[in-house]
């Protein structure tokens, strides 16, 4: 099948990142993606590859252990592991966009230096902590206090959803340092695994995305030393937003990466299967929701592609993001279940995979920030201030 599009502006180190990340997706990863999802687990041996192949810190600077590239080429890496398993795209992306990431953008000197090498090179894996029971869009809602005394912070509290939980070696929480404040009043706090009174819980059985591990975090009188604030005490919610602005493109691109997944399946499909005794992608209802996946795929990775590059150019892009993620998850989401579609019957049983893209897809229009809560911030910059 021909590609449908060739990403713009890769340097060819960029260039051959994304075409070693596509043969490892369709020569490594594809054959194992089913288990991933039934095991509901990411085997050790693909975290292995992953940092083998320095996937781990793809934007992180070299001096710490990372390859030093773009948030671009970054797009591409989370689009074609996401076009075979939209589970390990998933925990990739939170490892390195919303938690290493941002140590590398906001930490200390001292802090890159102690946690970023061995989370670039995969060493450890980190998870981001926001979301809690009662503060999920409404972010401003931490509960999870953390009270400074002396040379360290108690924190006490909770936090649900936590893509790679069980994995990970050290989070990044969302706690609130002055509750009267409110977003005023929330502090970014590295917390690592093994820390007295922090207890990992296994996550409720989910829809898809099933191979990414999620878990609940509870914390107890945990002891966090005061070096691991990152950035300002009562600042981190400008931490966290930029977080997820960043985290949107990420989203975006695994949109993208699962839709053409859909996609080859429903061509490969519609070419072999015979009804009348002619294929089926020979029936216009058939070839014109393909040629609707084409479309969708080529805008939202245009989409997609252009905040990243804003981006990286340091310019605005708050709302390129929010509408990149809306675009690129509804347009997924609208492809996985004409997949289905197209694939009848059997499209309803675990024997294709687009029962399994079907699943995934959804977690697209919710997580790093809802459908509606996108069309919120695109709605109030295209609007402005009102009276």
């Amino acid at each position: 099948m021909t590609e449908v599009i060739a990403p713009l502006n890769l340097s060819d180190e960029q260039a051959l990142v994304r075409q070693t990340v596509r043969e490892f997706a369709r020569g490594e990863l594809q054959p194992l993606a089913a288990g991933i999802d039934a095991n509901e687990k990411i085997p050790a041996e693909i975290w292995k590859r992953l940092s083998d192949l320095q996937l781990m810190g793809v934007p992180i600077p070299e001096q710490y252990g990372g390859m030093g590239l773009n948030s671009l080429c970054g797009c591409t890496v989370v689009e074609e592991l996401a076009a075979v398993c939209a589970s390990t795209a998933l925990a990739l992306s939170a490892h390195v966009g919303l938690g290493t990431a941002p140590i590398a953008k906001f930490g200390t000197e001292e802090q890159k230096k102690r946690f970023l090498p061995d989370l670039a090179g995969g060493k450890k894996i980190i998870a981001f902590g926001l979301t809690e029971p009662g503060a999920g869009s409404d972010a401003g809602g931490t509960q999870t206090v953390a009270v400074r005394k002396g040379d360290r912070y108690v924190v006490n509290g909770s936090k649900i959803f936590i893509t790679n939980a069980h994995a990970a070696s050290v989070f990044l929480l969302a706690v609130s340092t002055n509750p009267a404040a409110k977003t005023r009043g929330i502090s970014a706090l590295l917390v690592e695994k093994g820390s007295n009174g922090f207890t990992i819980n296994p996550g409720d059985e989910k829809l898809g995305m099933r191979g990414s591990d999620w878990g609940e975090l509870l914390f107890q009188d945990v002891e966090v030393p005061a070096e691991n604030l990152l950035g300002k005490e009562d600042e981190g919610f400008g931490v966290f937003m930029d977080t997820l602005i960043g985290g949107r493109i990420g989203i975006g691109a695994l949109g993208v990466g699962l839709a053409i997944g859909a996609m080859e399946a429903s061509v490969k499909y519609a070419r072999e299967r015979k009804q009348f005794g002619k294929a089926i992608g020979s029936f216009q209802s058939v070839a014109n929701m393909i040629a609707d996946m084409a479309v969708g795929i080529e805008a939202a990775r245009q989409l997609v592609y252009h905040a990243a590059q804003l981006r990286d150019a340091g310019k605005p892009h708050t709302r390129e993001c929010s509408i990149a993620k809306l675009f690129a998850s509804e347009m997924c989401n609208r492809c996985c279940d004409d997949a289905v579609q197209i694939h009848g019957g059997y499209g309803y049983t675990k024997e294709f995979p687009v029962e399994r893209y079907f699943r995934d897809a959804k977690l697209l229009e919710i997580g790093e920030g809802t459908s509606q809560i996108q069309r919120v911030i695109i709605a109030r910059d295209v609007l402005g201030k009102l009276e």
